[in-house]
C-alpha cells in the first residue's frame, strides 16, 4: 500500500492507520487535562483521514452522482489514562468486515506504546434522505484491502 503524505496519517502494512496529532490547550480542561469529549474529535480526525488516505474524501460523497455519507450509529469508549497539553499522540484506526450499510471500526489512541483511549465505533452509509444504504461497490473496492478480521 502506497505511504501518503503525513497531514492524513498513512496505512501500515499491518492494516492500521495512524495519524499523528498534538494536544493543544483548546483540548484540555482548566487542569490541562484532555477533555474527555476531545477524544470524539480525535477519534473522527483518525476515521476521516484514513478514508482520505484510501482516497475517498467526504466531500466527493455527498456532492458526487450517487450522494452517500457516513452517520455514526454506536461508539463504546473505554478512557484507560489522560492525556496532556502538548502530548504527540497517535489516533489507530483498523477497519472491520462490514455488513450492508454497516461499517465497523476499533480505534485506539496512544502516547508512544501507551494506550490512553479505545473505541468501537460502527458506522452506516446514508442516502440523502437519512436512510441507510448499502455502501457503493468501488468504495468497498477501496476499503476491502486495509479489512482486519476480528480476533477470535
Amino acid at each position: 500500500m502506497p505511504k501518503l503524505s503525513p497531514h492524513c496519517g498513512e496505512w501500515g502494512d499491518d492494516n492500521i492507520h495512524r495519524l499523528p496529532v498534538r494536544v493543544y490547550f483548546e483540548d484540555t480542561d482548566f487542569s490541562q487535562i484532555v477533555y474527555h469529549a476531545r477524544y470524539l474529535h480525535f477519534f473522527e480526525r483518525g476515521r476521516t483521514e484514513s478514508l482520505r488516505a484510501l482516497g475517498v474524501h467526504h466531500s466527493e460523497l455527498v456532492n458526487g452522482a450517487d450522494p452517500v455519507a457516513f452517520a455514526v450509529r454506536s461508539m463504546d469508549i473505554q478512557w484507560l489514562r489522560p492525556a496532556r497539553i502538548d502530548e504527540a499522540l497517535i489516533v489507530e484506526t483498523v477497519y472491520r468486515p462490514n455488513k450492508g450499510p454497516r461499517l465497523r471500526m476499533d480505534q485506539t489512541i496512544r502516547r508512544g506504546d501507551e494506550v490512553l483511549c479505545t473505541a468501537s465505533v460502527e458506522a452506516v452509509i446514508i442516502d440523502p434522505s437519512g436512510r441507510p444504504r448499502r455502501p457503493p461497490k468501488w468504495m468497498i473496492d477501496v476499503w476491502t484491502p486495509v479489512l482486519t478480521p476480528e480476533a477470535e
